[in-house]
């Protein structure tokens, strides 16, 4: 059996236990019952605080963050043009400060 994503931050590094589950990144714990079930249920992308995330909303960044390939780092409090959800590891696609980024929900605030 696969260990599930986290149902707050879907980050996928989780601990296992006999009755729960524990995200190591976020500390959330749930029940090893509660797992989805059906996998054709629509996606919900939350942001860091727990609001759901829709196509077209814009956000924030709660931190910096570095950006892969260079020296590059986008400043906590950056706001974004108008987002798309998108299937994947980095569930945003975004503009900010010019340039077109993948981001991950959990190092964002809906604006």
């Amino acid at each position: 059996m696969s260990k599930p994503a986290c149902p707050m931050c879907e980050m996928t590094e989780v601990l296992e236990f006999p009755d729960k589950w524990e995200c190591v990144t976020c500390g959330h714990e749930w029940p090893r019952e509660a797992q989805p079930d059906a996998p054709d249920a629509p996606r919900v992308v939350k942001d860091a605080h727990g609001n759901v995330l829709a196509n077209g909303d814009c956000v924030v960044l709660i931190k910096d963050l570095k950006l892969g390939g260079g020296n590059q780092v986008l400043k906590g409090g950056t706001k974004s043009k108008p987002i798309r959800l998108v299937d994947g590891d980095h569930e945003i696609d975004c503009k900010m400060d010019g340039m077109s980024i993948a981001l991950k929900a959990c190092f964002v605030k809906k604006a």
